[in-house]
């Protein structure tokens, strides 16, 4: 039997080919991959002003300013562009989309390594270091986003692309590229350079996978096929070997230093207090120095902890033990302790009102000064200026980044009344055999997700929704609202495009 034959008998693909990937407007999809994937002046600029607020977010060591730099930056088009290329062996697609991103690229590390020669402020940052380091975790994450991304693009959902613009992360490893060149740090350039390889290759394969899946290329030759999935296949075993030993070499400094810190308080009695410990994994022999509180000092602990620990890590190990000798009150212990508890707490919580209120003055549009804060409370009101090309799902997924970051504390992003999307319905049921009445109409999938995002900005903004169209259907949006505490009512107007019902602002009613 030819897989053709075998293709057309496999009940499960007939019915993705005719439910799922026949109502794919596949030139919709393609007309805007190619608008976005391609060189324009607004694409040279927003490259720019990206990697402009990556590298200074980095150099500042602000996540909130770093993830402004992801929010706008453009390459997500010409890598998707890319992957679609790819897809179809679309020689033209793939040579505009590679040539748009190789400039794109050049453009941001020499802009960034510029800005870093000029800089007062050149010292590596844990914003910095944490792009220094790729691993396999990394690959992961680049995967399941541009999974998400080309599947958004496909099926219209691009309030969608915001999360996965941040989640891939691809202009600040270009900034920290643009350090370590600026500084001749190749520890830092070559780790940079890896994870921003890792993730365009990802996403570039990732989003070809899912225009196969949903029909583009369909008309390609078996060997075409075939050759896909073994460069695909080729390219992800090339990344996952170095970032799976990176893993690998991470996971076993972390046990390593747990290890370290429990041989050396192992030396002493429960009395005693580690101040401080220092792991160093990268020298040799590795190098432990602590400082250890003790009622009673221990001169065999230094070289004790140091036959332990050679004989657990099976390498050579260096162990510096400093011990200060402290009074054994236990009142006294208690009430230090307890005071360094809370200001440790005091500490955590500040930290994270901090982050909350850059990151939704960030999303927002505002200063720092027009996010309210309430710490008592543990909450945080913002009223957000509108963006251009932004909608109420944007913003919504914009306030679930940040609340879902923000943990223990209540997080408000109020949305301008930008326009309510339209809710789909799924096609109606046939009549069951003794129906006197056809099953009443439900929203699909998008069309549920439309009327979330309805709720969602009815709460925040505190205003009444009208819902026009088929009789029916505005019934169910209607009632859909109703029960999420909307205030919602039919009004007169015309359905959408595919009979979607429409869903406007209304004026609040005077008292």
């Amino acid at each position: 039997m030819s897989s053709g034959a075998i293709l057309q008998s496999n009940p499960i693909l007939t019915w993705w080919r005719e439910h799922v990937v026949a109502g794919v407007d596949h030139v919709r999809v393609l007309d805007k991959v190619r608008a976005e994937s391609g060189w324009s002046g607004r694409y040279m600029f927003m490259t720019l002003m990206s990697a402009g607020i990556a590298v200074l977010g980095l150099l500042l060591s602000s996540p909130a300013v770093v993830i402004g730099a992801m929010l706008i930056s453009p390459l997500m088009g010409p890598i998707i562009g890319m992957g679609f290329g790819l897809a179809t062996f679309d020689t033209a697609e793939i040579r505009a989309s590679a040539v748009a991103l190789a400039i794109g690229i050049i453009l941001a590390v020499v802009f960034t390594a510029a800005v870093v020669m000029l800089s007062p402020l050149q010292n590596v940052t844990e914003e910095i270091a944490a792009r220094t380091r790729p691993n396999l975790f990394d690959l992961m994450v680049a995967l399941f986003s541009a999974l998400a991304g080309a599947y958004a693009m496909v099926r219209g959902r691009e309030g969608t692309i915001v999360g996965v613009a941040i989640a891939t992360a691809l202009m600040p490893p270009l900034a920290v590229m643009g350090y370590g060149l600026a500084t001749l740090n190749w520890t830092v350039l070559g780790g940079s350079s890896l994870l921003f390889f890792t993730n365009l290759m990802t996403i570039a394969l990732a989003a070809a996978v899912m225009a196969r899946l949903y029909g583009f290329g369909s008309d390609l030759s078996p060997q075409h096929t075939l050759l896909q999935t073994l460069v695909g296949i080729a390219v992800l075993i090339a990344l996952a070997i170095p970032l799976g030993i990176s893993l690998y070499n991470i996971a076993w400094e972390a046990t390593a230093s747990r290890q370290a810190q429990n041989v050396v308080m192992s030396q002493f009695g429960g009395d005693a207090r580690l101040s401080q410990i220092d792991f160093h994994p990268d020298t040799k022999p590795i190098r432990v120095s602590a400082t250890v509180l003790t009622p009673q000092f221990r001169p065999d602990a230094q070289s004790d902890a140091q036959r332990t620990l050679e004989r657990l890590l099976g390498r050579p190990v260096q162990v510096a033990l400093e011990q200060y000798r402290v009074g054994t009150s236990q009142a006294a212990e208690a009430e230090q302790i307890a005071s360094a508890q809370a200001n440790a707490r005091q500490l955590a919580a500040d930290k994270v009102a901090m982050r909350t209120s850059e990151q939704l003055a960030l999303i927002a549009g505002v200063t720092q000064g027009n996010v309210l804060l309430d710490r008592d409370h543990q909450r945080a009101v913002v009223t957000a200026k509108p963006l251009p090309d932004t909608g109420l799902e944007a913003y919504r997924t914009l306030e679930k980044r940040v609340s879902d970051a923000a943990t223990g504390w209540s997080v408000e992003l109020i949305p301008p009344p930008a326009s309510l999307p339209d809710v789909s319905f799924a096609k109606p049921q046939q009549k069951a055999e003794g129906e006197e009445e056809p099953a009443a109409p439900k929203p699909d999938a998008s069309g549920e997700a439309a009327i979330a995002t309805a709720v969602w900005a009815a709460k925040r903004l505190n205003v009444p929704i009208g819902v026009a169209g088929d009789k029916d259907r505005v019934a169910a949006v209607v009632e859909a609202l109703t029960k999420a505490g909307v205030d919602a009512h039919e009004v007169s107007g015309k359905s959408g495009s595919d009979g979607t019902v429409r869903m406007v602002w209304l004026a609040p009613e005077a008292e």
